[in-house]
């Protein structure tokens, strides 16, 4: 009798070591998730992560408690990724092509390998936005002004070597001219400036336009074809330009973080995204959704990587 006891209890000891990693899976997660956005409140990332919010808690019955943690364009937060614990419990929204273009620039405290992207689910495409006031009434009229003052035009954009920047070099290089960019710390915060004049335009995105409907209109937009809330506004490639492109925004998690848990992560935010009323919310806010799962990450970053690094170089933005 006793040495059955004993046989039972190594045998229920030796199943609790072959189920535990799993075991750990199926309770993650079992606590709230800090969810680090690397902007200041009030952009496209901060914006996206609290449409995130009440759908993460319905579906995991735990809270996602996003907190804003600006600085150098994202990369004060980038650059502090991996001293978090890798355990899942926090999650850090990451940029696309900031994280590729600051660190070739070489003045930020990371690399672009040290960011563990695990899932990104959308983008936005770039837009020039100007205020209901401004005299460009057309994409021509702003590059006749660029044209007629060089580097007079100033561009409001969120951060350095972002895809903000990105997009005003390739704004002067398209269109001949010389212009000025004027970085601020996020979207949000070039608002107030740009709906002041205290800046020509802002080279952000169509959320911004959608936003701030009623002050600010745009001039045009890298998308494929006119974008349904503004029929009025031609595209780059209406206007004679190959530009469709714009910011892609995702989830990092810190080095070291289990495969189990990066997976688990990719899982989940892709749920969400693929339900229909959110889909729906983000496509009224202007994000054009993508599924970039943590199996597809690495490709997709090795081809984002090509084009900005091959665009950035043509611009004389990185050497």
């Amino acid at each position: 009798m006793q040495r059955r006891a004993t046989l039972a209890a190594l045998l229920a000891g030796f199943g609790l070591i072959l189920c535990g990693p799993a075991a750990a899976q199926g309770k993650y997660p079992d606590k709230p998730i800090r969810y680090i956005i690397p902007f200041a409140p009030g952009g496209e990332s901060d914006i996206g992560a609290r449409l995130q919010q009440p759908y993460f808690k319905k579906k995991f019955g735990q809270e996602l408690i996003v907190e804003s943690k600006p600085g150098a364009g994202g990369a004060l937060a980038w650059s502090q990724a991996n001293t978090f614990p890798p355990d899942g419990y926090t999650l850090i929204s990451t940029n696309l092509p900031h994280l590729v273009l600051q660190p070739l620039e070489g003045l930020v405290q990371y690399k672009t390998a040290d960011i563990d992207n695990v899932y990104f689910y959308h983008y936005t495409p770039d837009a020039i936005v100007v205020r209901n006031e401004s005299p460009f009434k057309t994409y021509a009229d702003l590059v006749a002004a660029a044209k007629a003052k060089p580097n007079e035009v100033t561009f409001a954009g969120s951060g350095t070597n972002s895809a903000n920047h990105l997009a005003k070099e390739r704004f002067d290089q398209v269109a001949g001219v010389s212009t000025s960019y004027v970085p601020f710390k996020g979207t949000g915060d070039l608002v107030a400036s740009l709906i002041g004049g205290h800046v020509s335009a802002a080279m952000s995105y169509v959320t911004l336009a959608i936003a701030q409907k009623g002050r600010a209109r745009m001039l045009a937009i890298a998308t494929e074809k006119r974008h349904p809330q503004f029929p009025e506004v031609p595209t780059f490639k209406e206007l004679g330009i190959d530009w469709v492109d714009g910011a892609y925004r995702g989830l990092a998690v810190p080095k070291g973080t289990p495969a189990n848990i990066r997976k688990a992560v990719s899982d989940m935010f892709s749920e969400i995204n693929n339900d229909p009323e959110f889909r729906q919310k983000m496509a009224d806010g202007g994000f054009e959704l993508v599924d970039i799962t943590v199996d597809k990450v690495p490709a997709f970053m090795a081809e984002r990587s090509r084009v900005y690094v091959d665009v950035a170089k043509r611009m004389g933005l990185v050497k």
